[in-house]
């Protein structure tokens, strides 16, 4: 294809290095609650899930029930240290600015978490009104459902097969794939683990990088070739 119409960053483990930090608060509470994993476990199994369906598919896994109070504690002990703790993944900031295409954010996260963290780590400027929570879509589903990205390139006026999104996860590229997308995956955040990049292969990314350095030849080499066969 030509140059696409538009170009969507995942949030977590993308723009900013945040999934470690939720990982480690979350996987605490599990301990509390009765379930041993480790943060680095719980960041290669569900990153890219809500904590919501974190807790479901554990409870499925493990046979157990978790508090349902356990989704609104665990939110505000990761806003409380993103809020300390995130920082930006390296080279981000040069790499989108570099896209001279429409871009945008769409993220599982909810909107008032993400606008802080790209405020905080300075790379609010580069996406202001086109930000895209899940849960501000009108059906509210979550990645790896396609919704976000669908309302995303509709509100953007892209076409989905137009569109190259980037992302860390193995439940993103799902819902990516899902909406006719096609996928770059990244690896280059503090949660990344040995067979990261032969997940994200696995769950349909065409090309992985670990760098964002990389990020703009690579988009630029896609458009060249057209995975339509």
């Amino acid at each position: 294809m030509s140059q696409p119409d538009l170009i969507i960053f995942d949030c977590d483990g993308v723009l900013v290095d945040s999934e470690i930090v939720a990982a480690r608060v979350e996987a605490e509470m599990l301990r509390k609650a009765g379930y041993e994993i480790t943060p680095e476990e719980l960041a290669e199994r569900y990153a890219g899930l809500t904590f919501r369906d974190i807790l479901m598919r554990i409870e499925t896994e493990a046979q157990m029930l978790f508090q349902a109070s356990l989704i609104d504690q665990a939110e505000a002990r990761v806003d409380a240290r993103l809020k300390a703790e995130v920082k930006p993944i390296e080279g981000a900031a040069r790499a989108v600015a570099s896209i001279d295409m429409e871009k945008c954010v769409c993220s599982n996260s909810g909107s008032e978490r993400i606008a802080a963290m790209l405020a905080k780590t300075g790379l609010a400027q580069f996406f202001e009104g086109r930000i895209f929570s899940s849960r501000d879509t009108p059906s509210k589903r979550p990645k790896p459902a396609p919704d976000v990205f669908l309302h995303a390139s509709k509100t953007m006026g892209a076409e989905p097969k137009r569109t190259i999104v980037i992302e860390d996860s193995v439940h993103g590229i799902a819902g990516a794939r899902a909406a006719g997308m096609r996928v770059i995956g990244f690896t280059g955040a503090s949660h990344t683990h040995p067979g990261h990049a032969s997940m994200l292969m696995e769950a349909g990314a065409e090309t992985t990088i670990h760098r964002m350095a990389d990020l703009n030849a690579v988009i630029s080499a896609l458009s060249e070739w057209s995975d339509d066969g």
